[in-house]
């Protein structure tokens, strides 16, 4: 995979359902190679927004860059080679094996009428590799655990080769382990590639460990905006959850530790 970073750029982005207005002028810009987290309470537009951003939803206006690119002006095969979008729920309906899976990565990169190629193969396995799959490779991805499936679909994204990946709630009805082993493949692509994350996560403990941004939503509006130890202020979160939190440090990574303390009546 080359190391090759884009930004992200929203410019006074707005959508809206049956005249209901779901997000609500939004600036912002995602700083290329970084990884960023989307967090709020439910109902916020944590997930809308990052449709948004993947160009399944259409904004109600042209407000959305890929680069210098507004991504009306990017053809669909071109917009496939920079963004990888892995949704929440793995769809299972059909018996794919893994290989077949992870394979479907490469459809932006291979000509409508062409096989795959030796090196199309090379890339699925090491994408395979770094999200600790492969040996699942010849398994129906029926037959796999949610944690299973849900590693198969980011080396999927792995494999696209784009310069952004999306994810929406990657973590969501896994348990602890299979949190941070998707966290950390995800970490390392980050690092390793300079890929650009955009992650929906409900677990602010995770958001803050992992991510070097942290996106507020509220309301459908940006509450807040930075690095962990920026956003989640004991105030804030009191405002936005209805909680009050503790803020204190981690011991060992340092970034912020928040303890939930008692709803805010």
């Amino acid at each position: 995979m080359k190391k090759e970073k884009l930004h992200i750029r929203l410019n006074n982005l707005r959508y809206s359902i049956n005249d209901k207005v779901i997000l609500k002028d939004i600036c912002l810009k995602i700083e290329s190679g970084c990884f960023c987290s989307i967090i709020g309470p439910n109902g916020s537009g944590k997930t809308t927004l990052l449709k948004n951003i993947s160009t399944i939803y259409k904004p109600d206006r042209e407000s959305i860059y890929i680069g210098e690119k507004d991504v009306t002006d990017i053809t669909p095969k071109e917009l496939g080679k920079n963004i990888s979008f892995v949704k929440q729920q793995v769809d299972s309906e059909f018996d794919f094996i893994v290989m077949d899976m992870v394979l479907m990565g490469r459809n932006p990169h291979i000509n409508r009428f062409s096989k795959e190629s030796k090196r199309d193969i090379e890339i699925v396995e090491q994408a395979m590799k770094l999200t600790n799959v492969f040996h699942l490779k010849d398994e129906n991805i029926k037959c796999l655990s949610g944690g299973e499936k849900q590693r198969v679909m980011i080396a999927r994204a792995i494999a696209q080769q784009g310069k952004i990946i999306l994810l929406d709630e990657p973590t969501s009805h896994l348990d602890i382990f299979h949190q941070l082993e998707i966290l950390d493949s995800i970490k390392r692509i980050n690092n390793e590639y300079g890929v650009t994350v955009v992650s929906v996560l409900h677990d602010l403990n995770l958001a803050a460990q992992y991510s070097d941004y942290l996106i507020m939503v509220n309301n459908g509006k940006i509450a807040a905006y930075g690095r962990p130890e920026q956003v989640l202020k004991s105030n804030l979160l009191k405002e936005i959850y209805k909680v009050d939190m503790m803020i204190l440090e981690h011991p060992v990574t340092k970034k912020p530790l928040i303890v939930p303390i008692s709803v805010s009546l």
